[in-house]
């Protein structure tokens, strides 16, 4: 068996080693973390721009068929009232009316759809940025910052589980422990002390 002062030596040397390897280790995990955040993050942002952009390019899109459909319809009300007051010099009658009417609802209709359709692109449009918010927190990792006191600890115990390892092996061998010959050395120098008398 190795000397127990060596023994002893090569255990502190080997958990300094194994604390300084577990320190790096905890900055790399922590640094690699931060990295998957940042990447979470921009890649959200991005999403949140193109998903703005698009509800962006939507309603400009409605908003010009709204005036598309209204100047349109404005023409062909224009169109319908000079040919019918050209028709006969009369005015508007009640089936003439009607028809103008009929006009006046279709513009309507057509306007309360794109309105409709809006409003489903809108919604989908929050609902989108839900999606987003709960990917990029899922793609988050939790932030373990190095812990370098626990990692002391944890070396520190191993130490001394190895020492009482150590202990629990030779008391099991036969052989005399560290305790044991402490007390031994004790024994000895009691018993041959003499007080003057």
């Amino acid at each position: 068996m190795c000397d127990p002062v060596t023994m002893t030596v090569m255990q502190v040397a080997n958990a300094g080693m194994q604390y300084k390897q577990g320190k790096a280790q905890q900055k790399n995990r922590y640094e690699a973390q931060k990295r998957q955040n940042e990447m979470a993050r921009k890649n959200a942002l991005q999403r949140y721009a193109s998903a703005t952009l698009k509800i962006r390019q939507e309603l400009k899109k409605s908003a010009q068929a709204d005036f598309e459909g209204t100047k349109k319809a404005r023409n062909i009300r224009a169109k319908f009232k000079a040919s019918a007051g050209d028709a006969g010099g009369v005015a508007l009658t009640g089936s003439t009316n009607a028809l103008l009417s009929n006009y006046y609802r279709t513009e309507g209709n057509y306007r309360n759809a794109i309105r409709n359709n809006m409003d489903i692109n809108v919604s989908q449009f929050e609902r989108n940025l839900e999606a987003i918010q709960f990917g990029q927190e899922s793609q988050s990792t939790y932030l373990t910052p190095p812990d370098s006191k626990m990692l002391f600890a944890t070396q520190a115990f191993n130490i001394a589980n190895s020492y009482m390892s150590l202990e629990f092996q030779k008391r099991n061998a036969g052989l005399m422990t560290n305790k044991q010959k402490r007390g031994q050395r004790r024994n000895l120098t009691y018993d041959n002390y003499n007080p003057p008398k």
